[in-house]
């Protein structure tokens, strides 16, 4: 609704996601879901939290599947296109690809959504079933409904072993094989990491997005080699949005107490369409000297207007706005202020930047001998707003 509403108004309309930094996790398809967060007005901060390595001469894969072939499982569950392509091209290279898919043919095969499905169709083999909600809960739920004691279910991984599928399963009486076709590894350059790490702790983005949980376990392990995992945790569980492609990618981060947010199908479309609704939600939206200011990650939405505002800014008119209408000293927004030491012209400075940023110097007034306060309308609801 909102984006149609955009195209009536122009190119001169605030997209959802302007004044607004998504950090990214993703190696494959990273490019993908940039563009489609830049398209929205986002800034991205890519940081590849894992590359994927494939194993066609991994031994352990060789040995899987040989065993496979040797010992039919009874049921084989599918995870990612990829991943099944990647496990029958191995398969061929080593001159088993014939005996693989004549096993895969005859054994109960599940498809965890469309894209390893059609996989398994080009193969020349045909899924038994694959769940309308792409989720591998509901693959476990048909498992265990079926019953799954004294049976072998063989899992096709994508990176590692899926946490509580594997478990419930194994509880209900089977023998679960992993068939690990690619590994997640740590990436070659971890600056980008470390600077999205960094970005997180100092609230410079406003959203991170997961499409892996490999990914999500790596960021926080990354964060607990720094030393810094619990600063991490603390911001994703209040200021900054945790947002998953599926229930399966969350799982590292709610281990974590971290919530999280999920689109209700499991593609990088819906996940960008859910930032879309839920950022500009948060952001903070005040009636001000006949204004009306709506505050978002690093600019401000004046009348309708996108007005993007230094860091220095944006610290001194969320402090502002924590209490809107009362006065704030220039001693608590020297505190706010980001590196600023002790000297309390640079309040002044940032305060005179932050009003020729905003366009209506109005906004902000100054209180002699006490400090400045945001100048919100009488009208306005205080109790709603923060005030006391």
């Amino acid at each position: 609704m909102r984006d149609q509403q955009q195209d009536h108004e122009g190119p001169a309309a605030v997209r959802p996601l302007e004044g607004f930094t998504v950090g990214v996790t993703a190696a494959r398809r990273a490019e993908e879901l940039g563009t489609l967060l830049e398209r929205r007005g986002a800034q991205v901060l890519h940081a590849p939290a894992l590359r994927i390595v494939p194993l066609p001469d991994d031994t352990e894969l060789l040995a899987k599947t040989q065993d496979l072939i040797a010992d039919a499982p009874d049921v084989v569950v599918a995870t990612t296109a990829i991943g099944f392509r990647g496990w029958v091209e191995a398969a061929e290279g080593w001159g088993l690809g014939e005996a693989l898919l004549e096993r895969l043919a005859g054994v109960e095969l599940l498809a965890r959504g469309p894209k390893v499905r059609g996989a398994i169709r080009a193969a020349g083999l045909n899924e038994k079933w694959s769940p309308a909600s792409e989720s591998m809960a509901e693959v476990l739920d048909r498992l265990l409904a079926e019953g799954v004691s004294g049976r072998r279910v063989a899992i096709q991984l994508h990176g590692e072993l899926l946490p509580g599928f594997v478990e419930a399963l194994r509880a209900d009486g089977a023998e679960v094989v992993g068939v690990p076709v690619y590994r997640w590894m740590p990436p070659e350059d971890i600056g980008p990491v470390d600077r999205l790490l960094d970005a997180v702790i100092a609230r410079g983005v406003d959203a991170v997005t997961f499409t892996s949980a490999p990914a999500a376990a790596s960021l926080l392990r990354r964060a607990g080699e720094r030393g810094i995992q619990e600063e991490v945790l603390a911001a994703l569980r209040q200021e900054v949005l945790a947002v998953c492609v599926g229930p399966v990618t969350a799982l590292p981060l709610q281990a974590q107490d971290v919530p999280t947010h999920q689109p209700e199908r499991f593609r990088l479309g819906p996940l960008v369409q859910l930032l879309c609704r839920e950022l500009p939600g948060r952001a903070r939206a005040l009636p001000v000297a006949g204004h009306r200011i709506e505050i978002r990650g690093h600019a401000v939405v004046v009348n309708g207007v996108l007005r993007p505002v230094p860091p220095a800014g944006m610290a001194l008119l969320r402090a502002l706005a924590r209490r809107p209408g009362w006065v704030v000293s220039r001693a608590d927004l020297l505190r706010a202020l980001p590196g600023a030491g002790r000297d309390e012209h640079a309040v002044e400075t940032a305060m005179a930047r932050l009003r020729v940023a905003l366009g209506a110097p109005k906004l902000i007034q100054t209180v002699v001998k006490r400090g400045y306060r945001l100048s919100l309308d009488p009208h306005a609801d205080t109790d709603k707003y923060g005030g006391e």
